[in-house]
């Protein structure tokens, strides 16, 4: 019972000396004197009139520190990305000359100022974050200069050209401008400090990997509103081709590679090859299908495209070349028959004709006047033997060949004009 005791004393000692504490820090007279009083700045401050209003316009220095891409979709033609926008420019009406300190205020006093009507230009969707406060910053100097920082999470609109999907570069903007104020009023400029993007570099994406940036600057004419400035950010994605070879590029060889088997297959074995090239055929076909599943359908042929329909046709035509062989099997079995039954023919009249005595003088005459008819039809033979169709086995010998080193010349040639 003792040791509780003590514990529960050492608690109440514990709590008073941090009670003692609070009212120290509470009772200190905190020497505030220097901060200048608001309420006498504020006084007779036009929120809706910019800076300098009926004089030079107000130049506005822009920066831009991106958080995040966080999708970007092919079937939408968007991005979302996650930026930290700053601005900065000067207010003499907001100067003051009791500190050279800056002063660091609450975002709440954003409602009170004038500030940029800047907008997204190509955006489709826009908010701004106000977890758990809204995130705004506002910093006054001494001089008047403000800087108005915000974080933005915008869908913004990116045109792509998908001739070369999946080996395909694209580029998106995000075009900032004023939008009621034109060149007379405000003028846009990158910060001097904007010589690179902070966290882009250092973003990890899916699908694309960003390969350059560029920071532009343009003057907009608008015939029935003016000129307005517009800042742009454009960077270069590159696509990610590794998950596309594994999921379209190999099971399409693979599926190719499969059909050639039937080469293989002896040509009785009319149900093993049949199905095996139905089964390809069809299996190509629910690849293509579900591969454009996930893509806008835009009229352009993509890579991804052309690739497929080349696989299909290799495929379709291993199909085409069992039909091919195995109808100039039976027609080679046909004409055997043919010939045997000639054959057969020629041997029973032969027959016959030795059987009959009275035509034994006449024999050796009928015998040299058929040598001609003879000798015709071993010509006429001899050239439908040059019209016959090729040994079944043979075509496939020649299937064997030809069909894989189309295929890899085809390869070669897609590869080069897709990737250069």
């Amino acid at each position: 019972q003792d040791a509780p005791a003590e514990l529960l004393c050492l608690l109440c000692v514990s709590f008073r000396a941090m009670l003692s504490d609070i009212g120290d820090y509470v009772g200190k007279d905190i020497q505030i004197s220097w901060l200048p009083n608001l309420d006498e700045l504020m006084k007779g401050y036009a929120r809706n009139f910019r800076p300098g209003i009926g004089g030079p316009p107000v130049n506005v220095s822009m920066a831009i520190e991106v958080a995040s891409i966080d999708h970007i979709s092919e079937a939408n033609m968007d991005y979302t990305m996650t930026v930290f926008l700053r601005q900065s420019w000067r207010d003499d009406r907001l100067s003051y000359n009791h500190t050279n300190k800056t002063l660091g205020l609450d975002s709440r006093f954003v409602d009170k100022l004038w500030v940029p009507d800047t907008f997204i230009v190509n955006a489709k969707s826009a908010w701004f974050h106000d977890v758990t406060v809204e995130n705004k910053l506002i910093r006054l100097q001494p001089n008047g200069v403000i800087l108005y920082s915000s974080r933005i999470t915008s869908t913004v609109a990116c045109d792509m050209d998908l001739t070369k999907y999946p080996m395909d570069e694209q580029e998106c903007m995000l075009d900032l401008e004023s939008y009621g104020y034109s060149s007379e009023d405000i003028v846009y400029h990158w910060s001097d400090s904007q010589k690179h993007i902070h966290g882009l570099d250092k973003l990890e994406l899916s699908q694309f990997t960003i390969t350059d940036y560029r920071f532009v600057t343009e003057m907009m004419n608008f015939k029935s509103a003016g000129r307005f400035p517009r800042l742009s950010l454009r960077f270069e994605l590159r696509r990610n081709r590794g998950v596309y070879i594994i999921q379209s590029y190999m099971p399409s060889i693979l599926l190719v590679a499969m059909s050639w088997v039937s080469f293989w297959i002896s040509q009785t074995a009319v149900p093993a090859r049949v199905s095996l090239g139905i089964t390809t055929v069809l299996t190509m076909t629910t690849l293509m299908v579900s591969a454009r599943s996930s893509l806008p359908r835009a009229s352009a042929i993509k890579a991804l495209d052309v690739y497929f329909w080349i696989c299909y046709v290799f495929v379709f035509a291993a199909l085409i070349e069992y039909a091919f062989a195995h109808y100039n099997a039976d027609y080679r079995l046909k004409e055997k028959a043919k010939v045997k039954a000639n054959k057969l023919s020629s041997e029973v009249r032969k027959s016959f004709l030795s059987c009959t005595p009275h035509h034994e003088e006449a024999e050796p005459r009928r015998r040299r006047s058929r040598q001609p008819e003879e000798c015709t039809e071993e010509k006429k033979c001899c050239s439908n033997c040059a019209c016959k169709p090729i040994d079944a086995d043979t075509i496939d010998i020649y299937a064997r060949a030809v069909f894989p080193f189309t295929f890899a010349v085809v390869n070669v040639i897609y590869w080069v004009a897709y990737t250069m």
